[in-house]
This record gives structure tokens, C-alpha cells and sequence, in this order.
């Protein structure tokens, strides 16, 4: 799968899910989402970080900008959609570890992916609430242990990819950060309607919900002109 360099942060163009998820179970590294905020405010620390692994185009600024690079067919991929869809293709065969969120929105998250995917195997949970070295180690001891296919990890970038990379160290396997989005599987935070979504304009629907926001899409913009441009 052929990828580019947006402000020094390698991106993945593929060009449907399922290519995307056949290159992270042949790589066994970890899924990064990519953005444009990730792009315009990359770092030494954080291209290196998604550099080292795959990175995806979740958001339409990186989709925009792999476009303009001439990836005519690549797909966004909203993470908070990819976990799933990894689950519903590998769930009769593959096995299972999340970690993340609160007690009782990993436990909603558990009880209901046993709803909808009957016969699941999920190795283990627990919170994403880490709070000493020793707590580490045990969820560390815990996944060597018992060896899941795939590891699901719901803590906010970077501090989700820096503990899986920590893990990856010690049990191979497909990793995933997925940020918020155990909150809206359960939902407990609501997404966008699928109008907005399917329209590449989500982002303008949680402005419209939560004004506070602007700071954060003005970033959308300034990524939008640097496009334009010719600057990444």
C-alpha cells in the first residue's frame, strides 16, 4: 500500500477498509488515525511516532491532501468506524483485547460487542485509568499471557500509541487506538448524523453542537490554505 509524506507525517492512502486492514494484519503494527490537525502541528516527536507505524487518513483534510498528491481513490476511514469493521471481518476467528475509558462504559462496550458479534472472543479488559508502573505491568504480563490477535486502545493520543508501542514490544499483534470511541459505540457521546458525516462536514456539525470548538477548526482552515498552496 503506497503512502506520502504530509509535512513529514507518512500516511497510508488506501483505497478501500478492507486493504487497509490486510496490510496492519501482514504488518502487525499500529493503527494510527491522521488527521489535519496531526499534520499541520506534527512534531519530531509525533511523525516518528506515526512514522514508525500506519497511519490512516480518519479525517477529509488528510483525505484532501492525499488527493492533491494524486491518491485518486483513497477513502477516508474514520476510526471510530475501523474497529468495528475489523471486528465484524475477524471476529469468528481472531481474539480480542481492549483497554480504555471508564469501568462502566468498558463494560457497557464489552456486554454489547457480545450482543452484536455472537460467539466474540475477548481475551480480557479493563479501564484505561493506568496509574502506576505496576498496573502497567500486569496488563502487560496479561496480554502476553493470553496472546490476543488484536489490541484495542481507547486512551487519547499520543498516550494511547505510546502504551501500545510499549506493549508491541513485548506481544505481536494488531494494535488500534481509538480515542473516543468506545463513548460512542455505547453512546454515550453521540456522533454526527450520517447526512453530516457522509458529507465529509462532521466537523461542522460539532461546531454547530459545541461552539467552543472554533479554536480547534480554525486549525482546518489554516491546513486547508497550506494545502492550497502546495506546502505539504
Amino acid at each position: 500500500m503506497k503512502s506520502k509524506s504530509l509535512n513529514g507525517v507518512n500516511t497510508y492512502a488506501p483505497s478501500s477498509r478492507s486493504e487497509l486492514m490486510d496490510y496492519a494484519f501482514n504488518q502487525h503494527k499500529i493503527l494510527i488515525a491522521v488527521n489535519a490537525e496531526k499534520i499541520l502541528h506534527a512534531n519530531c516527536e509525533s511523525r516518528e511516532l506515526i512514522n514508525r507505524n500506519i497511519g490512516y487518513p480518519d479525517g477529509v483534510g488528510a483525505v484532501w491532501a492525499l488527493k492533491k498528491s494524486g491518491f485518486e481513490h483513497v477513502v477516508k476511514i474514520p476510526g471510530c468506524e475501523l474497529w468495528l469493521d475489523i471486528v465484524n471481518t475477524y471476529f469468528k476467528e481472531k481474539s480480542f483485547y481492549l483497554v480504555g475509558s471508564k469501568q462502566e462504559i468498558i463494560e457497557a462496550t464489552v456486554l454489547k460487542l457480545k450482543f452484536d458479534f455472537k460467539g466474540i472472543n475477548i481475551c480480557n479488559y479493563r479501564n484505561g485509568y493506568i496509574k502506576t508502573e505496576l498496573e502497567e505491568q500486569e496488563l502487560v504480563d496479561d496480554i502476553v499471557r493470553l496472546k490476543p490477535d488484536v489490541v484495542f486502545v481507547a486512551m487519547g493520543s499520543p498516550k494511547q500509541e505510546q502504551l501500545m508501542e510499549r506493549i508491541q514490544k513485548k506481544h505481536l499483534a494488531v494494535y488500534q487506538g481509538l480515542g473516543g470511541s468506545f463513548d460512542v459505540y455505547t453512546e454515550n457521546v453521540k456522533r454526527a448524523p450520517k447526512w453530516w458525516v457522509n458529507n465529509n462536514l462532521e466537523w461542522a456539525y460539532r461546531l454547530l453542537k459545541q461552539p467552543s470548538r472554533i479554536k480547534r477548526q480554525v486549525h482546518l482552515m489554516k491546513f486547508f490554505v497550506n494545502l492550497q498552496c502546495n506546502r505539504y
